[in-house]
């Protein structure tokens, strides 16, 4: 038996807890949903763990490429703060970039989800009240991901490893 099949085997699981298949559709891709923010978050937690020292770095440089800019304007000195500025947009650009792309890192799991999910609930759909629309498999995920981002907020700076995270920042 290989990894796969007893992933496979427990993420089926989620989907019958009950024996009522809608409220099982709906509570296993609730709990898929939450397992994919605390891989998110974790993968998350590790990517800024291993950068930390260089966004720590940047943040340091763009505060003193602050006080230098605000030095050049209050001697009146138009190429000296344009100059320091424009270092400063660049290293903004560093640390905005990089944030960005840490945030990334929230989300990868859920394409996994969806991989997942796709072989098994292709073609089922819901439809939407008073609209004539259908949800499929992605959207019922998606809602039930942003369920599960803010059922996993309050809880996170309670839990061990998550509260020690947040200490860091």
């Amino acid at each position: 038996m290989n990894w796969w099949t007893v992933l496979d085997g427990f993420l089926v699981g989620l989907y019958r807890i009950t024996g009522w298949t809608l409220i099982d559709y709906f509570i296993g891709t609730f709990l898929l949903a939450l397992i994919t923010v605390l891989i998110g978050d974790f993968t998350t937690s590790l990517v800024y763990l291993v950068n930390r020292p260089y966004f720590v770095r940047l943040n340091a440089r763009l505060a003193e490429l602050h006080e230098l800019s605000m030095a050049a304007l209050r001697l009146k000195n138009k190429s000296g703060y344009r100059a320091v500025n424009r270092e400063a947009n660049d290293t903004f650009g560093l640390v905005f970039f990089g944030m960005a792309g840490l945030s990334a890192s929230y989300l990868w799991p859920a394409f996994f989800a969806l991989a997942w999910m796709q072989p098994r609930f292709q073609g089922i759909g819901f439809p939407l009240f008073l609209t004539g629309w259908i949800a499929n498999y992605t959207f019922t995920f998606l809602v039930a991901y942003i369920l599960a981002r803010l059922v996993f907020a309050p809880v996170k700076p309670y839990l061990p490893y998550f509260r020690q995270m947040t200490a860091l920042k």
